[in-house]
């Protein structure tokens, strides 16, 4: 690998731009959590790797907003928690992501329900916080966490590029995981795709994991809704982290273009986006989930504020002629 280039400048737009990614990130996973919190019929197993995800993500914008706002310059202690926390949370997202996509192939293809699903969980929790907590704190302990002049980052920390063996952390702590989602979403979900155009009538089976929803008497307008949806999650997952990889590549090769403006754009804010992707997804671009934030907003809009409730005191009886005058039993 030939040595670092110099290091990248962060222009003062694009730091505006990662934060504004990471606040809304933030919201989004946090907007995940509060469905998942307040309707529990809408808490498939489906949805609770959802929630899983949701947290891993918050984790990580919440590290990428501190590394973008303080804009490190050089080591220090701050650089490598941070570089730690979202080294963890990011390989942690990978492979919730993978396990969601390995869960509905599973359920969909292969029918796997009842105690064989609950199985799954508890390797899909082993594997999605195990070897990412393993893989960090390994870094960490090796001095493998530091200051990346932002040539494979923007503003954050994440592998020390004066480390000899810089390219396995690199892998290991991020691009390896991420490389293999690229290939694993893309054919899980096409086999799970052509599972169902060779099924419709089986529906019932897809419905619930990706709406989330009661059985409609509409099943093609069902069918087509959760169509797009196996078609989107792997084009968005990939069409957001693309350009990390693409620095990643460049970097490698000391490319002068790992410091162009644009690249430097994208990259800040596709990683940071991943939970505002998935918001936009899973609840806002589901009709249950939209239709019971959408009445969840009126009913607190009407709600009466408590300045224009009447004094307090027990309520006074209706005379005779209001009674008569109402309709209301006497």
């Amino acid at each position: 690998m030939p040595p670092p280039a110099p290091p990248t400048e962060v222009l003062p737009a694009v730091r505006v731009a990662v934060l504004l990614s990471c606040t809304l990130s933030a919201l989004g996973c946090g907007l995940l959590v509060a469905t998942h919190a307040l309707w529990p019929d809408l808490r498939s197993r489906a949805r609770r790797l959802l929630l899983f995800l949701s947290l891993a993500d918050l984790l990580s914008a919440a590290s990428y907003f501190y590394g973008a706002l303080r804009d490190f310059a050089g080591p220090s202690w701050d650089c490598v928690l941070q570089g730690a926390l979202s080294s963890f949370a990011n390989t942690s997202s990978f492979f919730w992501t993978m396990a969601i996509a390995l869960y509905l192939y599973l359920s969909i293809v292969h029918a796997a329900r009842g105690p064989r699903a609950d199985h799954l969980f508890w390797v899909f929790h082993v594997v999605s916080w195990g070897i990412p907590l393993a893989i960090t704190v390994a870094a960490v302990t090796l001095n493998k966490i530091g200051y990346d002049a932002s040539d494979v980052s923007v503003g954050w920390c994440w592998v020390d590029l004066e480390a000899e063996d810089r390219l396995l952390w690199l892998l290991l702590t991020g691009k390896l995981w991420e490389l293999l989602a690229y290939v694993t979403l893309p054919v899980l979900y096409l086999l799970v795709r052509r599972h169902i155009n060779r099924a419709h009538e089986a529906l019932s089976e897809y419905r619930p994991i990706c709406e989330a929803r009661p059985p409609q008497p509409c099943a093609s307008a069902a069918a087509a809704v959760a169509d797009k949806k196996l078609v989107l999650v792997p084009l968005v997952f990939i069409g957001l982290r693309v350009w990390s990889t693409v620095r990643f590549v460049l970097t490698l090769c000391a490319s002068p273009l790992v410091r162009a403006p644009a690249l430097v754009l994208l990259h800040g804010v596709g990683n940071t986006f991943q939970g505002g992707a998935n918001c936009i997804l899973f609840v806002l671009a589901t009709r249950a989930v939209r239709k019971r934030l959408f009445a969840l907003c009126r009913l607190c809009r009407c709600c009466p504020q408590p300045s224009a409730l009447s004094p307090a005191g027990p309520p006074k009886p209706p005379t005779t002629s209001q009674t008569r005058d109402s309709g209301l039993p006497r």
